[in-house]
């Protein structure tokens, strides 16, 4: 009986199909998974000035990629937080211009905190 399973090594996807043939075990086979996935984009809300691009957890801002009045795409890397010694790209939910940037390096950030606004 064969399993599928979805693995994610390195930031790539990977279907990869177990079979079960008895007491020898051996490696699975690996298939590149044929579309990729953009990252998660970060928690957002919709406000009435644009896109609220919100801190999805605690930690300190260790880059900023963007400035006001920068075009964006849906999936581009607004900024790194870093938290508990993980770094946590986040990312623009939507294609847009950055209006208003509310954090720069080495900025405490709280979850739910307002981070950029993307028109």
């Amino acid at each position: 009986m064969a399993k599928r399973y979805s693995v994610t090594v390195n930031g790539k996807v990977y279907d990869v199909t177990v079979e079960e043939i008895g007491e020898n075990l051996s490696a699975p086979v690996i298939e590149p998974k044929k579309e990729e996935k953009a990252p998660a984009p970060a928690p957002k809300a919709e406000t009435s000035s644009g896109t609220r691009v919100e801190a999805p957890l605690n930690g300190t801002v260790l880059g900023v990629n963007v400035k006001s009045g920068d075009a964006v795409k849906a999936g581009d890397v607004l900024c790194i937080v870093e938290a508990m010694k993980m770094e946590n790209d986040i990312v623009a939910p939507c294609d847009g211009k950055i209006t208003s940037v509310s954090v720069q390096k080495g900025t405490s950030v709280n979850a739910g905190d307002a981070l950029f606004t993307i028109e």
